[in-house]
């Protein structure tokens, strides 16, 4: 998998590169120096689109982690989206990274529980975006019938998966597979250890569904509007370099963007797929291809100010993770967060195994 990104990385910076000298570095500089002072609320709006998915992030916690404050959570969240942004694994290492940094405020299923429904939100809210772009305004545009069914193809795949993926949490059966090996002694300790954590995991997801069914609304609800703030910036980005562009097409135009984005979200950093998309979004409006490398790097220059942002909160957050702990004479440690010790409790093989055969005969 690391090697994957690393050469997907490689090749979207060479086709950055490629696009850069194609559409002339003069005439690109020139585009963003007309820009000016107006990168700042484009750059600022990407921020307040962050804070807005933290609010719906929030509707995806659930026991003491709800209690958590917006700033405490905002912080989580930006760290994630630094490492997400910053190294090369998928949108992976942010989100171990959040719970990670959850599990400090709570130690518990959940952390994990709270990581994977909130992904899963932020996808679904995602794809429900450009769907509804497509059935409010993107008709108006004249898109050629390949990139249509391509398109829809793929996102209908897409969909497929992640109503898959709900289901599975919905009902409890993420760490099915680890269980049923578990409950035949294959696999050993370790494997035991992680079915019963993932069980402690997937009951927590199931009594979220079960317990608070307008959480995930709730929480697509709010990262729609999270993601809405981008046609405010696309407008913006227009009239900074005096075209006339109305809402219609600044909508349009954030709406493929972001279907773009949702079907290539396995390079990292988009590098290079974030330019060239918008690159190809623009010209069907008409405008030239520099046009649509501007647009790029002004998205990628908010995204890297808030990434520099997560990892400076992100910083401190780790250096108190190590700081040792010290102990006064005669004092004893005392449990972390959530009353749960750091010594596993350890049952009987047998116990285990029937524990997980009863789980998944549920």
């Amino acid at each position: 998998m690391k090697k994957l990104q690393l050469t997907l990385l490689g090749l979207g910076i060479v086709f950055l590169s490629v696009l850069v000298a194609h559409v002339g570095l003069h005439d690109l500089w020139d585009k963003m120096a007309m820009l000016g002072w107006g990168l700042i609320p484009l750059i600022l709006g990407e921020g307040v689109a962050e804070m807005i998915h933290t609010v719906g992030w929030r509707h995806c916690l659930s026991g003491p982690l709800r209690s958590l404050s917006w700033w405490t959570l905002f912080r989580i969240r930006m760290a994630g989206y630094a490492i997400n942004y910053l190294t090369p694994t998928a949108a992976l290492g942010g989100e171990v990274t959040k719970g990670t940094l959850l599990a400090e405020c709570h130690r518990g299923p959940e952390a994990a529980s709270g990581v994977l429904i909130g992904k899963l939100c932020f996808a679904l809210a995602h794809l429900l975006f450009v769907v509804l772009g497509a059935v409010l305004v993107l008709w108006r545009v004249k898109i050629p019938a390949a990139l249509w069914s391509a398109m829809l193809g793929s996102g209908a795949l897409m969909a497929g998966g992640m109503i898959g993926f709900l289901l599975l949490q919905k009902y409890g059966r993420l760490g099915g597979l680890v269980r049923w090996l578990a409950a035949r002694e294959l696999g050993g300790r370790m494997l035991h250890r992680a079915a019963n954590e993932l069980t402690a995991v997937d009951e927590t997801m199931k009594q979220f569904y079960r317990e608070r069914p307008f959480g995930l609304p709730l929480a697509v609800g709010w990262h729609l509007v999270g993601y809405a703030v981008g046609i405010a910036q696309t407008w913006l980005f227009f009239h900074l370099l005096h075209q006339d562009a109305n809402w219609t097409v600044a909508a349009c135009t954030w709406f493929l963007g972001m279907w773009f984005d949702l079907l290539t979200f396995a390079v990292p950093q988009n590098i290079g797929t974030l330019e060239g998309t918008r690159v190809l979004v623009l010209q069907t409006f008409g405008y030239s291809p520099v046009m649509g490398v501007a647009y790029g790097f002004a998205l990628r220059l908010a995204q890297l100010f808030w990434s520099c942002f997560g990892l400076a909160v992100y910083i401190p957050q780790i250096a108190s993770l190590k700081a040792p702990q010290v102990l006064t004479p005669g004092s004893t440690a005392s449990a972390p967060p959530g009353g749960l010790s750091h010594a596993p409790t350890r049952a009987p093989a047998l116990d285990q195994r029937a524990s997980l055969e009863r789980h998944d005969k549920i």
